[in-house]
C-alpha cells in the first residue's frame, strides 16, 4: 500500500504539493475561478491526476453557492401538455444530427473544465415551467438554449427570470439574450452561386419550416442571389428538416416542376430524402440534378451520392456558446454579446 492511500483520500494539500502551488491556488482552479494563467491550471490538472483527487462537489456548492453544472435545453414550441407532441419531439430531437453535434461541442468544452450539461426536453407548457423552476432552485447555474420554433416563450421566460441564459441561434423576437449563429443568408447565397456556376438553368429548393428564422433567412439568401443571376422565381416546398418530409417535398417539386435540374434543400437530412425520390424517379445526381445541402452532418456523408453542402460550424458555435454562458455566470454584470460564424461550401458528389 502506498503511503498516499494508507493516510486515505488524496487531500487539496496532496495536490497543492504534488503541483508546488498553494492550497489556494488549486481551489481556485477546482472552482472554476478563471483568474488562474493557463499553464499553471494545466500543472494543477495533473497533479489532481497524479494525486487521484475527487473534488467534493457538495462542500464545493455550499462554498460558491454553485451547483456546478449547466441545463442543455432543447425547446420546441408544443402547447399542449399532454403527451401526444412529447415522444415525436424527443424522437426528432435525439435521431437529428444536428443535435448530436451541438451536444459534443458543449460536452467538449465543458470536460475541458470538469463539467457536465444535463439535457433538458421542453416540449410543452408545463416543461418549460419545469426548466424556469429547475433553475431556479439552483440545481444547474445556467441555460443553454436551443429553441426551434420562433412563437416558443423561453427565452423571455429564462431572461425574465433573471437566469443566466445563452441562445443557439438568433432569437425571432427582441430579447436581451446572448446567442451565437451563423450567417444563413450567406448559406443560402453559397449554394445558389453554385448551382448556377454548374449550369442549372431550373433550379428550385425545400426549404425548412418557415416559422424558424433559419429557415426564413436561409431561403432569403437563396432567392435574392439567384435573383442577381437573372432567375426572378425559385419553386420552393416547405418541409419540417426530417427526410420524411424531404421525399414529400422532392415528390411534390418533381410533379409539379419535372423540369427542375439544380435544388437546395434547407438541411442535410431532407436533402438526403430528395435523393432517395430522385433515385426513384430515374434522376440522376448529379448529372440530371444538381443538390446542394446545408449543415454538413453525419447525414450528408452517408448520403448517396455524399452531399455538396454548405457548413456550418455547429461543434465551435456550441462550444462558443457554452463559454459565453460561463463567462456570464462569473460575471453576470457582463454585456451581452452576439458571435456570428461564416458558412462554407463543402463540395462533394451531388453537385
Amino acid at each position: 500500500m502506498s503511503d498516499r492511500a494508507a493516510k486515505g483520500s488524496p487531500t487539496l494539500e496532496d495536490v497543492a504539493r504534488e503541483a508546488g502551488v498553494s492550497r489556494a491556488t488549486v481551489s481556485r482552479v477546482i472552482n472554476g475561478i478563471r483568474n488562474v494563467d493557463p499553464s499553471i491550471q494545466d500543472v494543477v490538472r495533473r497533479a489532481i491526476a497524479a494525486t487521484g483527487y475527487v473534488p467534493n462537489r457538495a462542500a464545493r456548492s455550499l462554498v460558491t453557492r454553485r451547483a456546478g453544472s449547466v441545463a442543455l435545453v432543447v425547446s420546441g414550441a408544443g402547447e399542449d401538455d399532454g403527451d401526444g407532441p412529447e415522444a415525436p419531439f424527443r424522437g426528432q430531437v435525439l435521431a437529428d444530427p444536428f443535435f448530436g453535434r451541438i451536444s459534443s461541442g458543449v460536452v467538449g468544452f465543458l470536460r475541458q473544465r470538469g463539467m457536465h450539461p444535463l439535457l433538458m426536453l421542453a416540449d410543452s407548457t408545463d416543461a418549460r415551467k419545469q426548466v424556469v423552476s429547475y433553475l431556479r432552485q439552483g440545481h444547474a447555474d445556467g441555460a443553454l438554449l436551443v429553441s426551434i420554433h420562433a412563437r416558443d416563450p423561453l427565452p423571455e421566460m429564462l431572461v425574465g427570470a433573471g437566469l443566466p441564459c445563452v441562445l443557439f441561434a438568433r432569437p425571432p423576437q427582441p430579447v436581451p439574450i446572448s446567442y451565437v449563429d451563423v450567417a444563413h443568408r450567406d448559406g443560402g447565397r453559397l449554394a445558389a452561386d453554385h448551382l448556377v456556376e454548374r449550369g442549372c438553368q431550373h433550379i428550385a429548393t425545400i426549404s425548412g419550416p418557415l416559422d424558424v428564422l433559419a429557415s426564413q433567412d436561409r431561403l432569403a439568401g437563396f432567392r435574392d442571389a439567384l435573383a442577381r443571376h437573372g432567375h426572378p422565381y425559385v419553386p420552393c416546398e416547405e418541409g419540417n428538416f426530417t427526410l420524411e418530409s424531404g421525399e414529400r417535398a422532392m415528390a411534390a417539386l418533381l410533379a409539379q416542376h419535372p423540369e427542375v435540374d439544380g435544388l437546395f434543400v434547407a438541411n442535410d437530412l431532407m436533402a438526403q430524402g430528395a435523393l432517395h425520390v430522385l433515385r426513384e424517379a430515374g434522376r440522376r445526381v448529379p448529372e440530371d440534378v444538381a443538390v446542394v445541402g446545408f449543415d454538413d452532418s453525419s447525414a450528408a456523408t452517408s448520403a448517396r451520392p455524399p452531399l455538396t453542402t454548405v457548413r456550418q460550424p455547429i461543434e465551435e458555435m456550441a462550444a462558443e456558446m457554452t463559454r459565453l454562458l460561463l463567462d456570464r455566470i462569473d460575471q453576470p454584470d457582463r454585456r451581452l454579446t452576439s458571435v456570428i460564424f461564416e458558412p462554407t461550401l463543402v463540395q462533394r458528389q451531388s453537385a
